[in-house]
């Protein structure tokens, strides 16, 4: 088996330094990860841009669903040059209808303003009533990958849906499975979708030395800090699945 492929999510300078030492392939480029990921700052994009590995920064502009107006668009527009002038390999998309459904007309709109920089369709996947339907319209937009839980809260929870619809991109996209990916599941993940590739945020709780930040509501109860030495390890427990 080929070597796996190792996402890892951050939110600041020193996850970028966690991830890249411990040994992830490439980096989803957050804000505020406890919400599931925002925009992140230009100048935190300027800043993983230098380093020796593909990035990607997800364009959302705002914690919720992913419904989306124009003026919500445009903002999106906004984000996706400055990621393309940072020097960013990618972006990471997402658009969806009231009922669930991917939007269409929206991602078009966002892939056509995102050209020459490699895309993903992220977690607003896991919403979507028909996951096949929806991976034929990623499949056509030009994604380069899906990350999803499978609709579930875990992927491993949602990895049957996972298998499913791994098994219809007949290699036309990757099926990138993310949430709950931890050393004790990757294993039986992989054994049961074919993934080659895992997203993860390999985090450890992160409570600020002085308590008053937390008190004040200057951090969340959720916040969470990339840990190096759980990316090393969950890269370790990739390459022995790699060898296998």
């Amino acid at each position: 088996m080929s070597r796996i492929t190792l996402e890892v999510c951050v939110d600041d300078v020193a996850g970028l330094v966690a991830a890249a030492e411990g040994g992830a392939d490439r980096i989803e480029l957050c804000a505020a990860l406890e919400v599931g990921g925002l925009t992140p700052s230009r100048g935190l994009m300027v800043r993983a841009a230098a380093l020796d590995l593909p990035v990607l920064a997800m364009i959302r502009p705002r914690a919720g669903d992913f419904v989306y107006d124009a003026a919500a668009l445009d903002v999106m527009r906004a984000d996706i040059d400055a990621a393309r002038e940072a020097g960013l390999t990618g972006v990471v998309l997402g658009a969806s209808r009231p009922d669930g459904r991917l939007d269409a007309d929206a991602l078009a709109a966002l892939v056509a303003h995102s050209a020459g920089l490699e895309l993903a369709l992220h977690r607003a996947f896991d919403l979507v009533p028909d996951p096949l339907e929806a991976l034929e319209m990623a499949v056509s937009l030009g994604f380069a990958r899906i990350l999803t839980s499978g609709g579930k809260t875990t992927a491993l929870a949602g990895v049957e849906t996972i298998a499913e619809v791994t098994r219809a991109a007949a290699g036309r996209i990757s099926i990138m499975p993310g949430s709950g990916v931890r050393l004790d599941t990757v294993s039986e993940l992989l054994a049961r979708t074919g993934a080659h590739e895992v997203h993860a945020s390999c985090s450890v709780p992160h409570v600020p030395a002085d308590p008053r930040v937390a008190a004040l509501g200057f951090a969340s109860p959720l916040a969470r800090r990339t840990d190096r030495t759980t990316v090393a390890a969950l890269r370790r427990a990739l390459d022995g699945s790699s060898a296998s």
